[in-house]
């Protein structure tokens, strides 16, 4: 009987980074491998948003909300809508939903019946929990950590395809999950 000698395994290259995303052609056209950056974001986004969702049986947008609320108990539902960066009645529905679910109480104060006070209820709390810490969504978090001179430059050039696209501005104060 042949005794097998047993080889080394050929060495591989290591990633630089283990979660890096895969480098995009280098012979693509430059309109197609800026595309295929936009999908790659769009489907890192789309990812967290079902990780996130899947963990706590809340939604993205409304994670953000009980987050604020959380650090900040009291806040409006203008201070709120500021904060997410949203418009004020995108926040007022959002706050609905979450007196709805019993994760948040609104209680009126003060001279203006129409001013609410939120503050997060223990089940709202019990769902952060879950996320151990603070939630802001995988975007905002990777544009924060983003240099100043480089959020410069994104943005500058976010503006032109804005422009090329004709778009329109409604769907800036939209939370992402909700596009």
């Amino acid at each position: 009987m042949k005794q097998e000698r047993s080889r080394p395994a050929p060495e591989r290259p290591v990633p630089a980074a283990a979660d890096a995303p895969r480098a995009i052609q280098p012979d693509a056209d430059p309109a197609v491998q800026a595309l295929r950056r936009f999908r790659q974001v769009f489907a890192s986004v789309r990812t967290h948003f079902r990780r996130v969702e899947q963990l706590t049986g809340t939604g993205a947008a409304q994670l953000r909300a009980l987050s604020l609320l959380r650090e900040r108990p009291g806040l409006r539902v203008s201070e709120l809508a500021l904060a997410m960066d949203i418009h004020q009645s995108t926040a007022s529905n959002l706050v609905k939903a979450l007196v709805e679910r019993q994760l948040v109480r609104a209680t009126r104060s003060g001279s203006d019946a129409r001013v609410q006070q939120l503050r997060l209820l223990p089940a709202g709390d019990k769902i952060l929990q879950r996320l151990q810490g603070h939630y802001i969504g995988v975007l905002p978090q990777a544009l924060q950590a983003l240099p100043p001179e480089v959020l410069a430059r994104l943005n500058a050039d976010l503006d032109l395809l804005l422009q090329a696209m004709r778009a329109d501005d409604s769907a800036a104060k939209s939370p992402l999950a909700s596009l």
